[in-house]
């Protein structure tokens, strides 16, 4: 069955708990001014959006404001509906300099070779973005996976794009070859057969895979950086090394973690709580005790999850109600109906054409 895209329904905030500011993550908002500068270039009003997305306009001009996580998730949603892009992060990235990465791209850029600088790359990519975990691993491939800390994987579509566009793009550059990935898988549902990045990554991509990773041959491991600078990379590393030990780690609320394991489990029906708690290494009281000191339950949590998802998907115009069901975890078409109407009062065909109306 062909895959939908991840959508684009605004979601209600004030449906959402409320969350610890000291464990909301921040990010340098370098993406999300790259896509104000489209907004502006559209003839559209930037701040306006921002402001409807609870931003400030400072963040504009001030490039060394952070913003949150989340917001910059949400705003660039808003931004790919505003300019009518459903590709917007995966377009950004292809265009951008990659030197305005700063001093992240530096360090990854002045090491001696590419697995070095993508050791580099997993080690300080909180520098840039404090929700995005890098891992790197080499054994039978290299491997780069992305994780979320502290979001919600479930809510993205256009960063997480942004993100593998810009690493293949930075792969490529700083070693001076055309690298093809042996893999590349995004945990979102897209339609497969639509998607352009696929003649940019020259390979096939997987969409609503278990993980986001983007994997080359053991070999590229080896590959020298055509920019490697010794004196640059000891500069760098001792520069992203201050930060790190001034920037308090962030640690991921127990809802968001259970979100992002339970999110790329729904299509396969493995809803039960036992299957988020084995993967946690928990035990089923230990997992509900933990829950009930976040004030919430599994059964809400997977309640809500499907709740979002599900306005996301109905959002989209050539994904069949049926689909949107198996993609939600439900056995049959009217589990998700019941729900929809217990959740909005409509049946998943009136939802949808409020949504795609407005």
């Amino acid at each position: 069955m062909g895959h939908s895209q991840f959508g684009n329904a605004s979601l209600d905030r004030k449906a959402r708990p409320a969350r610890s500011l000291a464990r909301m993550p921040t990010a340098s908002g370098a993406v999300l001014r790259l896509a104000a500068a489209r907004i502006r270039d559209a003839g559209q009003d930037a701040e306006a959006l921002l402001k409807a997305n609870d931003l400030a306009a400072l963040v504009l001009d001030d490039r060394a404001a952070r913003v949150g996580a989340e917001a910059q998730i949400r705003f660039l949603d808003a931004a790919a509906r505003a300019l009518k892009d459903d590709w917007l992060g995966f377009h950004l990235a292809r265009d951008v300099d990659l030197r305005s990465a700063g001093r992240l791209y530096y360090a990854v850029a002045s090491a001696a070779r590419l697995g070095e600088g993508l050791e580099r790359l997993q080690r300080y990519g909180r520098v840039t973005n404090e929700a995005v975990q890098v891992t790197y691993s080499n054994s039978t491939e290299c491997t780069l996976t992305i994780a979320y800390s502290g979001v919600s994987r479930h809510l993205d579509r256009h960063q997480i794009e942004f993100i593998m566009t810009l690493l293949l793009r930075v792969c490529r550059s700083l070693t001076g070859r055309q690298l093809i990935p042996h893999r590349v898988s995004f945990v979102h549902h897209r339609k497969v057969d639509a998607s352009p990045m696929k003649p940019f990554f020259n390979s096939e991509i997987e969409y609503g895979g278990w993980n986001d990773e983007l994997a080359f041959a053991a070999s590229a491991h080896d590959l020298p950086l055509v920019s490697a600078d010794t004196y640059l990379s000891d500069l760098m590393q001792e520069s992203c090394e201050e930060i790190l030990a001034r920037r308090a780690s962030n640690m991921s609320a127990l809802r968001t973690t259970v979100e992002n394991i339970l999110a790329p489990m729904l299509p396969h029906a493995k809803t039960q709580s036992r299957d988020v708690a084995r993967r946690l290494g928990l035990s089923g009281r230990t997992f509900a005790r933990r829950l009930a000191a976040e004030g919430t339950t599994y059964g809400e949590i997977l309640d809500q999850l499907r709740h979002e998802l599900a306005m996301t998907y109905l959002s989209e115009r050539d994904l069949q109600v049926s689909q949107i069901a198996w993609l939600l975890g439900f056995h049959e078409v009217s589990a998700l109906t019941h729900a929809c109407r217990r959740w909005t009062g409509k049946t998943p065909r009136e939802v949808r054409a409020s949504l795609v109306t407005t």
